[in-house]
């Protein structure tokens, strides 16, 4: 038993005895590309895209050995062109991402400090819109983009400010009947509409701004605020359950975990 551990020991010396300094780097580095690869599927929610193609391939696999030799010739003509076709479908992506690449590598987006004004603008905004009665759609935007599932408006790129919101959202305003998207901690646009929910049991006097928050929280992981201008309450929407009659304590709760903030970046008076 003792020489099969020895010889054992003897061929993993003999194995890492060989591995270059350059191996570790390669294997870092293709790593580092898979993993932005998968991070990049799930921001972007195309793995039904990515189910297409894995179907696609079992039937290339498939008329290779049924011997269906037009239909495999097709296929391998797909195939051959799969990393244009790669380039093509996701061009969008790829390009936020070299972007972001260049510039910025290594950190993200926001630092805390900009992320908790960001909330408290955010949380302000919508405090005001409230009050006068103003109805609005604040789309929070996480982790999986919601590009695919939105019907885009004016692009705004504008810092997070609580006059911005309320002036987007003036009932005179000619965008004030879509939403808001918030990415990172910018207004991306504003005007966008959403796609309405699907759930067949919902209230029927449940309005069209809550109907489409829930709709767009059934299909991303995005945090959703809406006001509405009959009854001046704010309502939380995620995963698409709704929260009515929201406090500012919880809505800004969900903000700072929205934007994976500790409570140590929580303001004073809401630690108390």
């Amino acid at each position: 038993m003792n020489s099969i551990w020895v010889s054992l020991l003897d061929q993993i010396e003999f194995v890492l005895g060989q591995v270059r300094h350059q191996d570790l780097i390669d294997v870092a580095l293709v790593w580092l590309v898979v993993y932005k690869v998968l991070v990049l599927i799930r921001r972007t929610g195309t793995v039904q895209m990515l189910s297409g193609l894995g179907i696609l391939a079992i039937g290339y696999i498939l008329s290779i050995w049924m011997e269906l030799f037009t239909f495999n010739w097709l296929l391998e003509k797909f195939f051959s062109n799969l990393f244009v076709i790669v380039v093509i479908l996701f061009q969008a992506e790829i390009r936020r991402a070299l972007a972001h690449i260049g510039s910025n590598p290594f950190f993200s987006d926001t630092t805390g400090v900009q992320d908790s004004e960001t909330v408290e603008e955010l949380a302000k905004g919508m405090l005001q819109c409230a009050f006068k009665g103003y109805g609005a759609l604040i789309v929070i935007e996480r982790e999986i983009m919601v590009d695919y599932h939105i019907e885009p408006g004016t692009e705004i790129d504008a810092k997070v400010s609580a006059e911005l919101i309320t002036s987007i959202f003036h009932p005179t305003a000619p965008m004030h009947d879509g939403a808001i998207l918030v990415r990172g901690g910018k207004i991306h646009s504003a005007g966008c509409f959403l796609p309405l929910s699907k759930n067949p049991v919902l209230d029927k006097n449940l309005g069209t701004r809550h109907r489409a928050a829930l709709g767009v929280t059934e299909e991303t992981d995005a945090l959703v605020f809406v006001i509405s201008e009959e009854n001046q309450v704010i309502s939380i929407v995620q995963g698409g359950r709704m929260q009515s009659n929201a406090e500012l304590g919880t809505i800004r709760r969900h903000l700072y975990e929205a934007y994976g903030l500790s409570p140590k970046n929580l303001p004073l008076e809401e630690k108390l």
